[in-house]
């Protein structure tokens, strides 16, 4: 047999059969652009509770493959199969949605007949204003069968769900057409979690979600019933998620019934045991046809001739395809910059507010060389804005001062990639910095970045994200560099890039600040760690492992705090015996320096519960009175709607309104001093 094989799906028995029932059955699945072939003979299924990862490089072809399951795409062969009358939602990385409604109308917009309802009764109160007896009372008639529709329920849980995904309550008022990006992301991700698919399909689910959110996301996901197939780039939410993953080659589709940590060591041990048979092989079929050319005319002749149709039927194996190979031939290597003095930066009284909202106040950072720090903290604390403080770019209106050390030579790169040209190729944008570069040089020097063939001489405009993202790295460390400032650097990046740019950060020689989502890029990357969280900023030491277990502790703390002290146990006749052994060998005093550390430790654990736990408090009393101050308000509006009267039409509609909207105000806190209270105790 002679050219390319395709191989099939390699299998690996599961660690335990499920017996839910088939949701999706993708069979033999080819498809390419003229011509050329982007996979084939993709074949698995999914059943219910199935939780998938489908990773492969940027350009592999995972978001073409979602779309065909989605039926957005027709395939050049195969089959796919929806369990019948199975539901399938589909996030997808570009957010088309409508520009028309406010942002709970969309929530609700895949709930066809409640959000008729709903126009209706929008309607009907407009119509109410007109003041005529008719309309008040199909004003009435319609907002009772919203209630028996069970519509404000819909509509309470739908904001919970907004709530957890960073919408506060002004924000579901607001017009669709004023969202930025990242937040249509957000509402596009609501909408498709608030239908509860049989079938969800997620590509790149994280990228606008901030550290929390994707946590919250991680146990909305292990608690569905329904199938999932993801397609990220970051790794941690693929292991804290996805039970199994599969792996889109163009010749090869492999399943992995394991979290994502366990697949990257198997698939290495599969691809080294391919490589020998396909090399053992290759040695026997050299030394056959060796046999055969000395003795095909010889007095072996039948022995040589048998051998030869033996050739002719064997399978050839080719060197198993590694889809990650071309992927992790990137180089990001810094140019030889002077070396800075030991102090960097030094920060005093940093402050910003937005939209007449404080972001935060009085930060002091002091910055030593060496140093890598990630900036974590909700969407909207002020990261990216506290960043740009750092590098010398904030607004006019920010307060404070940053006073620079020697010698710095600082690149900063924008999560929104505005230093890159869109209108001219990735050679003239390599020249706009370095004029020169010839064309031929730009061109190799792209190379190092995974641009190879016409590619540099393409426009910018027609690029992906992740190659964007690659382009800006390349115009990053075009110049010597010994102060890095990064915004979401990971963002379009597939995993070997991310991998490979950890590396190089975490050789540099320079000092790096950083804001950014993804879990594993902090935690091989940071040496401490600045949280901004309600306006307020602390540093803690270590990277990023270190300061999730601290919070892990304080959170643990916290947790005893609220329970109090456990009881005292009696002591029985064998205690004393105890008291006069000598301490366990874990228990020995150790050096003085660790037991200075430990205490400190432990007062910072402790500290940090106490402050959790004392703004829980003040924030559930700060609930439960403006609660009760709402139920108050919401009885008074009520009695004068059901009183009605008079002639003020326009001022009856108003106040219907209003009841509408303090009712679902008084919903969302409940929910907010339920969870509260929880946690509490």
């Amino acid at each position: 047999m002679s050219g390319p094989r395709v191989e099939a799906v390699l299998l690996r028995p599961s660690r335990s059969m499920s017996a839910s029932p088939t949701v999706l059955q993708v069979a033999d699945l080819s498809f390419g652009y003229a011509g050329d072939s982007l996979f084939e003979n993709v074949t698995f299924r999914l059943s219910m509770g199935d939780r998938v990862a489908l990773v492969a490089p940027n350009g592999s072809g995972k978001t073409t493959l979602l779309r065909i399951v989605a039926g957005e795409i027709e395939t050049d062969r195969g089959s796919v199969t929806i369990r019948r009358e199975a539901a399938l939602g589909f996030y997808r990385q570009s957010h088309e949605i409508a520009t028309e409604g406010d942002v709970l109308g969309d929530f609700l917009s895949g709930f066809g007949a409640i959000v008729a309802l709903r126009d209706e009764l929008r309607r009907a109160q407009e119509d109410a204003a007109n003041g005529t007896s008719e309309a008040l009372d199909h004003l009435a008639r319609v907002t009772e069968r919203y209630h028996v529709a069970h519509g404000d329920a819909l509509e309470h849980k739908v904001a919970a769900l907004a709530h957890n995904l960073g919408f506060s309550d002004g924000d579901l008022a607001r017009p669709v057409a004023s969202l930025s990006g990242g937040e249509r992301g957000r509402l596009r991700l609501g909408l498709v979690l608030a239908q509860k698919p049989d079938l969800l399909l997620l590509d790149e689910p994280t990228n606008h979600l901030d550290l929390d959110t994707i946590e919250w996301l991680e146990q909305w996901l292990a608690d569905f019933s329904g199938a999932v197939l993801v397609v990220s780039h970051d790794r941690a939410f693929l292991e804290g998620t996805c039970t199994s993953v599969t792996e889109l080659g163009r010749r090869t589709f492999r399943a992995y019934p394991m979290r994502y940590s366990e697949y990257v060591a198997a698939r290495e041990g599969d691809l080294e045991r391919e490589r020998a048979l396909a090399e053992r092989q290759q040695g026997m079929i050299a030394k056959t046809e060796d046999f055969i050319r000395k003795n095909i005319a010889g007095q072996k002749t039948k022995q040589a001739q048998s051998r030869r149709k033996m050739l002719e039927k064997i399978e050839r194996l080719d060197r198993p395809e590694d889809v990650w190979a071309n992927a992790q031939r990137i180089a990001f290597r810094f140019a030889a910059a002077a070396r800075t003095g030991d102090i960097v930066l030094d920060a005093k009284k940093l402050g910003a507010e937005r939209g007449g909202r404080v972001l935060f106040e009085d930060v002091d950072l002091l910055v030593r060389r060496g140093e890598r720090i990630g900036i974590v903290g909700p969407n909207g604390s002020g990261k990216t804005t506290l960043l740009k403080l750092l590098a010398g770019r904030g607004a006019p209106v920010d307060r404070g001062i940053v006073k620079r050390g020697t010698n710095v030579q600082d690149g900063y790169f924008d999560q929104h990639l505005g230093d890159v040209d869109t209108a001219v190729t990735a050679v003239d944008n390599v020249r706009q910095i370095r004029g020169d570069y010839t064309v031929e040089a730009a061109r190799q020097y792209l190379a190092r970045f995974r641009f190879w063939g016409d590619d540099p001489l393409r426009v910018v405009g027609g690029f992906s994200g992740g190659e964007r993202s690659r382009l800006a790295l390349a115009k990053l460390l075009l110049e010597p560099r010994n102060l890095l400032f990064l915004d979401e650097p990971t963002n379009h990046l597939d995993i070997p890039a991310a991998e490979i740019l950890e590396e190089a950060l975490a050789t540099f020689e320079g000092t790096v600040l950083l804001v950014s989502h993804d879990r594993r890029f902090l935690e091989n990357v940071t040496t401490r760690v600045l949280s901004l969280r309600a306006g307020e900023a602390e540093v803690y030491p270590g990277g990023f492992k270190d300061y999730e277990n601290v919070l892990e502790r304080g959170k643990a703390a916290a947790k005893r705090l609220v329970a109090g002290p456990a009881p005292r146990r009696m002591l029985s006749r064998n205690d004393g015996d105890r008291q006069n052994e000598p301490p366990a060998a874990g228990a020995r005093s150790g050096d003085p320096k660790e037991r200075k550390d430990a205490a400190a430790g432990k007062f910072e654990e402790q500290r940090q519960a106490a402050r959790a736990v004392e703004r829980s408090k003040k924030r559930v009393v700060e609930l439960e009175r403006s609660i009760a101050t709402g139920e108050k308000e919401l009885d008074v509006l009520r009695v004068k709607l059901k009183e009605g009267g008079g002639e003020d039409w326009e001022k009856l509609a108003k106040m219907a309104h209003e009841e509408q909207a303090l009712a679902r105000k008084i919903d969302a806190m409940l929910v907010e001093w339920a969870r509260l209270s929880e946690e509490l105790g």
